[in-house]
This record gives C-alpha cells, structure tokens and sequence, in this order.
C-alpha cells in the first residue's frame, strides 16, 4: 500500500496520464519525436526492460539538441538513446526534479508538486508547470529533447513517440550516486562530482559537533496519518539521509528494526505502539496524502506524554519539502536539522 503513497502526487498523476496516452495512443507518430511515461513506486506495471539504470558513453548518431550527437544511457527502461547534452528536459518525477537544478540544469517542464517545493523558490522561473495530471499535448507543446519519468507505469511507449525517455526506478540508488548519474545523463559529471564533495566535507564539519550534542539520545521521524502513524528511517526523504546516513544518529530500537534494518526505509503503526517508536528527539509534519486532522495525534494523550514532547524536542518538518530527498532540498533540510539538534539540550 505504502508504495503508491509515497510520491501521492505522482499516484494521480500516473493513473491520468496513462488512462490519457491509452486514448490517445496513435495519434502521438505525427508528432515526429518520441516520449515517456511518468511512473515511480506509484505504478505496478513493470516496464520495459529491468536493467540498471547506471549511465555508458558509448556516443550514437542520432540528431539531437546541443552538440547533434547522443550517446547511450542505461536506464530502468532498457538502453535508451539520449542527446548528448539535452537541452529541453520534461521531468515527471518531482522528486528528481532538484537534481537538474542541483546541476544547473534547468527543466522546461515539471510536475505541479515540483513547483510548490518551497526549497525550489526562484529556481524554476520560467519553467513551465504540466500540472499534476500532465497530458501528452501538454508535454509535446514543451518540444522535449529528453523526458523524465519512473519505471513501472504504462505509457512510456506512448511518451517515447515524443522525446527519448528515460525512466528510473525510485529509490534504488542513494542521493550521491544517482547525482553521479544524473551528471552523466546531463554532460555535467565534473558538477555532479564536485556537489558530492562539497556536501560531504559539510557533513565532516558537521557530524562531531552533533554526535556531542545529541550523545545516546535516540531520534525518531514520525508522521501521522489517517489510520495512525508513519515511522521513517534512513532512504524516504524527511531528513532520514542525514540523521541516520550522515550523522550515524541511532532510531529507538523497534524503529531501527522495522524501518531501517528492514531496508523498506518507514513503517506504520498504531498510537499504542507510538511510545516504543518515539525517540528522544522527533521530526514530524503532517502527511501530506491525505486529509486527516494531525492533530489528532498531537492532541492525543499519548503524544504528549511522550519524553521528547515534555522536553521540548520535536521539531516540525514541512510536509511540501521535506519529503524531497534531493540535493537541493538536502541542503535547506541540512540547515534545519542540523541547528535542531545542536540546540538539543
């Protein structure tokens, strides 16, 4: 069930272009240029080809934007012919879409969910938005070199009659190596490297300065939904990356389990359960797929017994960004993080 929450936006995004390209279907050959699908955890239609999504620079000879030659990218979608340095890039994923910017790449095209990132403020002027059901008329007006999209969801046939697509597969590599990758996709891996070094001697800078202040203290990420609460560990975006990845703080025992050692990367459970997953220190927001009150949670007696709530330590995420485990949203969500925990007393 989770898997289709996750990136929610794109849920609704991936059921109405599919159900949009599925009608559609043969007009897309007089475009004269080739398309994607959109995709992600959100679909369970498996896609064409299951191979890795690591790039190769074996150059083709197709014609494309920038310098006219493409070279070949191994994506989740099989081997896909890709512009050498794509100049118009369609991104459906939202949460890629900081990537590009990371690399000074700036899309013409992204998802609605993409532009509401608050972290993304000033990055995305004159971007286009194709909405968060995104039709393939809308995205053929954009005349896309390159299409962004998830592995997964049908349509991609369909998307690729417009532009060269390619599809990844969420969350199968960590933040760094699919920067590496998007570097190569892009022509900009000296930017992508050079990002993945700054970002790590910040972490060097960082890392012993909040290992003292927070010591034994155990840290938890905890979202209330409708049915109860999410707890997050180390790969769903909510800071996780940086609290257990780069700092090496350590989750209450039964959250270290089920959400971390598990590899699955969040579990859900019940206000009964809540004080044997609530850390010493909690980062919650609001769930942003759905509609329940979270103050139900918050208001609960259970809640505010927890330690951290009587010591002052839960600190608010914000559920429109903080979700993002991208590089630009890394950096505001390492500033934020960071300053909460060394205020820890």
């Amino acid at each position: 069930m989770f898997k289709f929450i996750r990136p929610y936006t794109l849920m609704v995004c991936v059921l109405g272009i599919a159900l949009l390209l599925a009608a559609c279907g043969g007009n897309g050959s007089n475009a004269g240029s080739g398309t994607s699908g959109s995709g992600g955890e959100a679909a369970g239609t498996a896609s064409a080809g299951s191979s890795s999504d690591t790039p190769s620079s074996q150059a083709g000879g197709n014609e494309s934007s920038g310098t006219g030659k493409t070279v070949t990218f191994q994506a989740g979608n099989g081997d896909v012919q890709v512009p050498e340095h794509p100049q118009r890039i369609v991104d459906l994923t939202n949460f890629y879409t900081g990537y590009f910017l990371a690399l000074g790449v700036k899309p013409v095209g992204v998802l609605e969910g993409a532009m509401e990132n608050p972290y993304f403020e000033g990055m995305l002027d004159g971007v286009e938005s194709v909405g968060s059901e995104p039709s393939p008329e809308k995205i053929l007006s954009l005349k896309p070199d390159l299409i962004i999209t998830y592995t997964g969801t049908d349509g991609i046939d369909q998307l690729e009659q417009i532009a060269p697509v390619v599809a990844i597969e969420y969350g199968k590599k960590n933040y760094k190596d699919q920067m590496i990758d998007f570097g190569k996709l892009t022509g900009k891996e000296a930017e992508a490297k050079a990002w993945v070094e700054q970002w790590e001697n910040k972490i060097n800078e960082l890392k012993p300065k909040i290992q003292e202040a927070v010591g034994s203290k155990t840290v938890s990420i905890l979202n209330p939904y409708a049915k109860g609460l999410y707890v997050f560990g180390h790969n769903f975006g909510r800071g996780g990356e940086i609290i257990y990845d780069e700092f090496g703080l350590k989750a209450p025992p039964e959250a270290q389990k089920e959400a971390i050692d598990s590899g699955t990367g969040w579990a859900t459970i019940s206000m009964e359960k809540l004080p044997e997953f609530a850390g010493d220190i909690i980062f919650t927001c609001p769930w942003s797929g759905d509609t329940s009150d979270p103050n139900i949670v918050y208001d609960n007696p259970v809640w505010k017994s927890l330690p951290a709530v009587k010591a002052g330590h839960v600190f608010q995420l914000n559920p429109k960004a903080d979700t993002y485990n991208d590089p630009v949203s890394l950096e505001a969500q390492l500033t934020f993080i960071s300053d909460s925990l060394l205020s820890v007393k």
